[in-house]
């Protein structure tokens, strides 16, 4: 292996000493090769696994593997098999590999890659033990636990950063809520809250060992450390060369079935706790106090899901907590609208006119298709009108002028929750970290070409700059494709709604069964539903194609870090997702009626499909039938999805297994029959809740239950999704995450356009504007100035002029004008046909109103930003006290060493470094 950096209180040295003597208990291997690592700085862009381990380590070593030497004579029988160690019980097991022994063709080249890759493991420190397949449940599969011993674990916190305990936090705690005693009840233990004491930490280093406080090398990295170091060797350990190139890693080896699966254990079954009293048994305190359903109404124990899962899965519940907490107030704001607009259905004077059959009964409407529809009377939509009001009232305006707002507060108070956790959760620093430390290995592995980088003065990998460019015109083809396609299938369903929308009009006027309900269900209604139904098949069914599509041309792009890798592939699967979902939502309430013309010129699709009209009482209702289908019908196939899917799959895979007592079914072969999160996995999680963000947020004008509906979903989606993690699948590999990423940003560009939709739909869709035009300037009645607004609202036209294409086959009642929905002049008039003085007033008003609406929402969204911010006060002096602390601990922590090397003699020298570093210390206290 190459050396890539030197140290010069550092040397290589064996990594697992071979013991003399009898061997281990059972086919247990033990590393007898030497190995080397890179320093921190480099391991990142290393494509060897290679360890360095300081001198005065290797006595430490030595007495190490003796004393596992003399643990190993244990007896193996005397082991649970639902145990999380080796068959020392001293060993943890921080990983496990399995593979199936399959005689195919290409059985002898698995077998020499796993020979190669374990063989390299072992030189790289790690130990390992093999469980025959005659061990295992189904007698075929085989399973290599993995242990990183200490050596492996400080060498490598060093090489992550990864920050440990120095002194206990002496900051008094904030001071108690005065809600506190209120909200008891929805508490959890403090022992559950805080499974940890606080500390001050600071980044690890070998060299400083004493300066941390390790009372216990076993427990001094958590278990979800360990498996984060044990999968970083994982990913960069070479397993031979193939067509000439080298190749590495656990992930190449999962691809080509050399291995069937690697993953860290769970603690214990999540139903009982563990009997080893040396195991804490986490993930059954997760699973009684978080992912039972009973418990929805309890806070999250968001320190112990980091502490187990990470901080990447940490911060996702956490935001989804918070993004949960703050629906509440906007479904109790919805609601209150709702009530509203239910409580004055009476009082809608629109209404009362199309239900009198004095008024609505009178008029005479034009037909809804050609030549096959008849002409109706207004009062047949008169339930429609009615419920209409439901969602088309003046509260509406105020709902959107407060979501505008609301969705600023969120965001701007998230972003302080998400500061605080960044202090807590020891990721304040971590920006620079991970810039550093999410390095791609398939980025190393295909980019063959190297240049060196300005900073560090190494050479590295690059892709040139014309294999970029041809990968992302290949790439943004593919995507624009996709996209086309969507279009194309909302222009699909707009052709079917044209189509069916004629047949639903004649079947339901002609139909004698359809009578009692046709006044419900109008031909619009039943064609919306419908369409919506269908939309939201091709939604799904485009979904699963193109979530394959994407991951592929992202992995063709070749991102140089993790974190590239995931904003790719996540900016890709939203703007999809975003055409594909709200697409038929921006038609319902933008284009459907804007476009119709009036009776005898009418426009067509294709020149074929007449456009659609809206109904008298508006499009609105509509807009939130298809925003109501879509959206709840996302959330049950969601849950589906995520709970009943990997249950059943998991109740199939352990329909034998699942009676046999714990001594025959191993806690690794209990964990192998778990379903796989991935590493999307939480991706697919955030992509959910991001849409549904658009849901509430884009639409909500239309449809002020839609953040009740969210709320409900998210209870129960916390709940869902902490079950299945705990329950249904393997443990992820912990993974650090300082925030929830670009998602931020997508989020921030939503509340924005959310502003502009919604106003659009209060001026375009609803009838709110024509409604206050006509109040102010067209009312003839001082006593009810709304009365006579549908007769105002409907323009008059000429049987007599109907061109043959349009012109019905019957007209029993011999009608000689019908009535549409529009501004136009009547054909006696001079101007037959145009629009009059009041079309254009209603324009001016409905341009003027969305200035200002933007206008006003836009300035209090930011002046609200500006005034709240984004990190606590408290918690920035926090941090500055953290800082200040350990810098004062790591100098007094170098001075001591100084004297002692002042007493050892070479005092001309030391003496200056003692000065030089009082002076520092006396600089930060300045500071």
């Amino acid at each position: 292996m190459s050396r890539l950096g030197r140290r010069a209180n550092e040397t290589l040295i064996e990594m697992a000493l071979s013991a003399d003597g009898e061997e281990c208990n059972g086919p247990e291997t033990i590393s007898t090769a030497g190995s080397e690592i890179p320093s921190s700085s480099e391991g990142l862009n290393s494509t060897e696994t290679t360890l360095l381990i300081p001198e005065h380590q290797v006595q430490s070593g030595r007495k190490y593997n003796l004393f596992l030497k003399r643990r190993l004579r244990i007896d193996k029988r005397h082991q649970s098999k639902d145990s999380i160690f080796f068959r020392d019980g001293v060993r943890r097991i921080d990983f496990v590999l399995s593979y199936v022994d399959d005689l195919n063709k290409e059985w002898e080249k698995k077998l020499e890659r796993r020979k190669e890759f374990e063989s390299n493991l072992q030189k790289a420190g790690l130990e390992l033990e093999t469980e025959d397949k005659k061990e295992s449940e189904d007698g075929k599969i085989f399973f290599v636990k993995i242990h990183a011993p200490w050596e492996v674990l400080i060498t490598y916190a060093e090489v992550l950063n990864i920050k440990v305990p120095i002194r206990e936090n002496d900051i008094p705690p904030m001071v108690e809520n005065p809600l506190d005693c209120v909200l008891f009840p929805l508490r959890l233990p403090e022992k559950v809250m805080h499974p940890e004491p606080d500390y001050f930490t600071a980044p690890f280093s070998k060299d400083k060992q004493e300066l941390y406080l390790i009372n216990d090398e076993s427990t001094f990295f958590s278990p979800s450390m360990r498996n984060r170091i044990v999968n970083y060797i994982l990913t960069r350990c070479p397993y031979g060369t193939e067509e000439g190139k080298k190749k590495f890693g656990i992930k190449r080896l999962l691809n080509n079935g050399t291995y069937t699966a690697a993953y860290p254990l769970h603690d214990c079954q999540y139903w009982k706790k563990a009997s080893d009293p040396n195991c804490d048994s986490e993930r059954y305190t997760l699973y009684m106090e978080w992912a039972r359903f009973l418990r929805f109404y309890k806070e999250q124990p968001l320190d112990l899901i980091r502490k187990y899962y990470g901080e990447k899965i940490g911060i996702y519940f956490a935001w989804l907590g918070f993004y949960t907490e703050m629906l509440f107030l906007a479904a109790v704001v919805g609601l209150i609208c709702f009530l509203y607009g239910l409580f004055t259905m009476d009082e809608n004077m629109s209404s009362k006119e199309i239900c009198d059959p004095a008024i609505g009964g009178e008029i005479i409407m034009c037909p809804l298709c050609d030549r096959d529809c008849e002409y109706w009377r207004l009062n047949t939509t008169c339930e429609s009108s009615q419920y209409s009001h439901l969602f088309d009232n003046v509260a509406t305006l105020f709902f959107a002028i407060f979501m505008g707002i609301w969705v600023t507060l969120f965001l701007e108070f998230w972003k302080r929750r998400q500061a605080r956790l960044k202090y807590e959760w020891d990721l304040v620093d971590f920006e620079e970290e991970q810039q550093q430390l999410q390095l791609r290995p398939e980025y190393e592995a295909k980019c063959t070409q190297k240049k060196k980088n300005p900073v560090t003065q190494e050479m590295e990998p690059y892709l040139p700059l014309t294999s970029q460019a041809v990968r992302f015109c290949i790439s943004g083809a593919t995507v624009l494709f996709w996209v086309s396609l969507i279009i194309a299938s909302m222009i699909a369903v707009i052709v079917y709604r044209l189509a069916v929308y004629a047949a639903f009009a004649s079947l339901m006027e002609n139909t004698q069964t359809l009578q009692p309900i046709s006044g419900l269900l109008t031909p619009q209604l039943a064609t919306s539903v419908t369409a919506s139904c269908l939309n939201f098949v091709i939604i799904m069914v485009l979904n699963f194609f193109y979530e394959r599509i994407a991951i592929w041309i992202t992995d063709m792009e070749i991102p140089r870090t993790h974190m590239e890798y995931e904003n790719r592939l996540t900016m890709k699967m939203f703007l999809f997702q975003f055409v594909n979902y709200y697409s038929s939502c921006f038609y319902v309430a933008f284009f459907k009626g804007k476009f119709v013309g009036y009776p005898g010129a009418y426009t067509y699709m294709f020149n074929r499909w007449r456009n659609e009209e809206c109904d008298p009482a508006g499009c609105l209702i509509e807009l939130t039938t298809q925003l109501t289908i879509v959206m709840a019908g996302k959330q049950i196939w969601g849950n589906i999805q995520e709970a009943i899917v990997p249950w059943i799959c998991n109740w199939w895979g352990r329909r034998k297994a699942r009676n046999n007592p714990e001594n025959l079914y191993s806690r690794w072969e209990q964990d192998h029959d778990l379903q796989t999160f991935g590493a999307l996995g939480l991706f697919y999680e955030y992509l959910e809740m991001v849409i549904q963000f658009g849901f509430i947020t884009l639409f909500v004008a239309s449809f002020p239950l839609a953040p009740l509906l969210a709320l409900m979903n998210n209870i129960l989606e916390i709940r869902v999704d902490s079950w299945k993690l705990t329950t249904q699948f393997r443990r992820p590999v912990a993974a650090k995450a300082h925030s929830i990423g670009v998602w931020q940003e997508i989020l921030n560009g939503m509340a924005i356009l959310s502003v502009v939709t919604n106003a659009f739909i209060v001026a375009f869709t609803s009838d709110m504007i024509p409604r206050l035009v006509y109040y102010y300037a067209y009312s003839e009645s001082e006593d009810s100035p709304m009365s006579g607004y549908i007769n105002n609202s409907l323009s008059v036209f000429q049987i007599s002029d109907f061109p043959l294409r349009n012109e019905p086959k019957e007209n029993p009642e011999n009608f000689v004008i019908c009535r549409y929905r529009d501004y136009r002049y009547p054909p006696d008039h001079e101007r037959k046909y145009l629009h009059t003085m009041q079309f254009w007033h209603i324009l001016a008003a409905k341009l003027a109103f969305i200035i200002i609406m933007e206008h006003v929402v836009f300035i209090v969204k930011f002046f609200v930003a500006w005034m709240i911010p984004d990190v606590p006060a408290d918690v920035k002096a926090k941090i500055k006290r953290e800082k200040y602390l350990t810098q004062k601990i790591l100098h007094e922590y170098e001075l001591e060493k100084l004297k002692e090397r002042l007493c050892q003699g070479d005092k001309r020298t030391t003496e200056k470094e003692f000065i030089a570093t009082e002076g520092r210390m006396e600089l930060s206290r300045a500071m």
